[in-house]
């Protein structure tokens, strides 16, 4: 669904705006400068309103996290939210997944999030959705062997489709739910997105998984 424009859009983006890289490809193999060696750098793929990667943020100031969202509407809600919140460990990109090579180097994050992201159920749209097996080839890029792709939905047929491109890909599942919410197995917590709460108070199921490669 399409966002509505927001009012009083272009003054509120420039004073939003402190959180946004604007050539985040300046910033490849350089993201944890300045700043500790030692800080984790933790991506998330469609932030949306930024909930998710706000809550993230609070509760883990010792790591940076870099949030992607290509819709206007929705990324000046995530750094409205990270500014009234004073998060000084939050950045954002005005990006696309599919330029991920340009932004970061290889290995240069701990973990990447992808949550909700549009399931493109089309059979010909397949290659659009962001856990198809050519991103996934970019996302093992990104990440250093041993270090967890995070992937929730609550569309049964993508996350069926995404287990099965990350068995192509050659990547291992070390946890995997279609009911997280309430599966005894799952061991930690999570911070939920906006839409996830809503629905998850509906009573709709929440498909998550945890990958990993390899070297």
């Amino acid at each position: 669904m399409r966002m509505r424009k927001k009012k009083n859009f272009t003054p509120r983006w420039e004073k939003a705006s402190e959180r946004l890289v604007s050539d985040p490809a300046a910033r490849r193999g350089q993201w944890r400068t300045p700043g500790p060696e030692t800080a984790a750098l933790h991506v998330e793929l469609g932030c949306g309103k930024g909930g998710f990667l706000t809550a993230c943020a609070k509760a883990r100031p010792d790591i940076l996290f870099v949030g992607l969202e290509r819709v206007p509407e929705a990324l000046l809600m995530a750094m409205e939210k990270a500014q009234a919140d004073d998060l000084h460990n939050i950045l954002f990109i005005d990006g696309d997944a599919v330029s991920l090579d340009d932004y970061f180097a290889p290995g240069e994050a701990d973990s990447l999030f992808i949550n909700f992201c549009d399931p493109w159920p089309p059979r010909k749209q397949a290659k659009r959705r962001l856990t198809h097996r050519d991103f996934l080839a970019l996302y093992r890029r990104l990440l250093p062997p041993g270090r967890s792709l995070y992937f929730k939905t609550d569309n049964v047929p993508l996350f069926a489709f995404t287990l099965e491109e990350l068995d192509a890909a050659g990547a291992h599942v070390t946890f995997a739910s279609a009911d997280w919410h309430r599966d005894p197995a799952w061991p930690g917590t999570d911070h939920m997105t906006e839409y996830e709460k809503r629905f998850s108070d509906l009573g709709v199921s929440i498909c998550r998984l945890e990958a990993v490669w390899g070297s």
